[in-house]
């Protein structure tokens, strides 16, 4: 299939899949004669997990590593499970970050009135 039925097949652009070939996390495309991609079954395969691991948040590095260790029959478990405890981890780093946030918003919004008078407590926190 071209790059633009290969999109539309794994759910990711034709902008990213050409992305994805340049750094050499999916392989490079065969070319028709014409010199157009072309795209196999297993590349649209690669390409949904990759477009699942980035909606899990995994970086492009970590994504390149999963995808070594997806193709890899050989590999260990416990390498996998590594990966994806890291990412728990930031995650949850994240997430008390989002909280705190969230925490420190709601005071803001708590203490301003949300009337007509021009002073304002959460630009005054904002300044300050």
């Amino acid at each position: 299939m071209n790059i633009g039925e290969a999109a539309e097949a794994s759910g990711v652009s034709a902008k990213m899949i050409r992305h994805y070939e340049s750094i050499g996390l999916i392989p490079k495309a065969s070319r028709s004669l014409s010199g157009y991609r072309t795209y196999q079954e297993s590349d649209i395969h690669t390409l949904g997990f990759v477009r699942r691991a980035r909606r899990l948040g995994f970086s492009m590095k970590e994504i390149k590593k999963l995808v070594g260790l997806w193709r890899n029959k050989a590999r260990k478990s416990a390498d996998v499970k590594a990966v994806v405890d890291v990412q728990i981890e930031s995650l949850e780093q994240k997430i008390t970050e989002l909280e705190a946030m969230k925490a420190a918003l709601k005071e803001l919004a708590r203490r301003c009135h949300g009337d007509s008078r021009p002073d304002c407590p959460i630009l005054e926190g904002l300044a300050t």
